[in-house]
């Protein structure tokens, strides 16, 4: 579609991709205007604030995503562990079965850290904590719900650096699989 009708949410996409792919300090303006297919001046009168405010409206569209998909599996009528499965399966479709990185874990590296730490802290603590309370309602006790849905997320982090860092996706699949299996247990 060319870069003129795009709408701001296709664009935010497209950016989104790039610091996935890149993470903030990797991501320079050239590959940003040319995944989106606009100039530097176009990219600015959609983002007066420059690559941070991209980062911004890239996190802000997770954000949404992880409440209205990931997590929002979660907090469905039924049983604990179906809908442990289904959120899992939201992730593994988001990640393409673990051949995508994640956009927190990298931004989470280099000056991404220290521009959007509060908002990094924020995701992942939502995260954990929907986690926790799921595993708390299966009747595991709050401290270990905590520590599980704690290991959980990095499981999933982990696994999708190492998936990628091999090339091979099976790392991710067999932590989903391990998740489902010790979450609840």
């Amino acid at each position: 579609m060319p870069a003129a009708l795009l709408t701001r949410g296709e664009v935010v996409g497209r950016i989104q991709e790039v610091f996935r792919d890149r993470g903030f300090d990797g991501a320079t303006l050239a590959e940003i205007s040319k995944a989106t297919g606009l100039g530097r001046s176009s990219l600015y009168h959609y983002f007066p604030g420059g690559k941070d405010e991209m980062a911004v409206a890239v996190l802000e569209r997770l954000d949404r995503w992880m409440k209205e998909r990931a997590l929002a599996a979660l907090q469905r009528d039924g049983l604990p562990k179906t809908r442990l499965r289904s959120m899992l399966r939201v992730l593994d479709e988001y990640y393409v079965g673990g051949r995508n990185a994640c956009v927190l874990g990298n931004l989470v590296v280099g000056a991404g850290r220290e521009k959007f730490g509060d908002f990094l802290a924020s995701a992942f603590a939502g995260w954990i904590r929907a986690l926790r309370d799921l595993a708390v309602e299966a009747g595991i006790p709050g401290a270990l719900a905590q520590h599980r849905a704690e290991d959980a997320v990095v499981r999933i982090e982990g696994a999708l650096i190492v998936a990628g860092g091999l090339n091979d996706p099976s790392p991710f699949k067999r932590a989903l699989r391990n998740i489902e299996r010790d979450l609840l247990a």
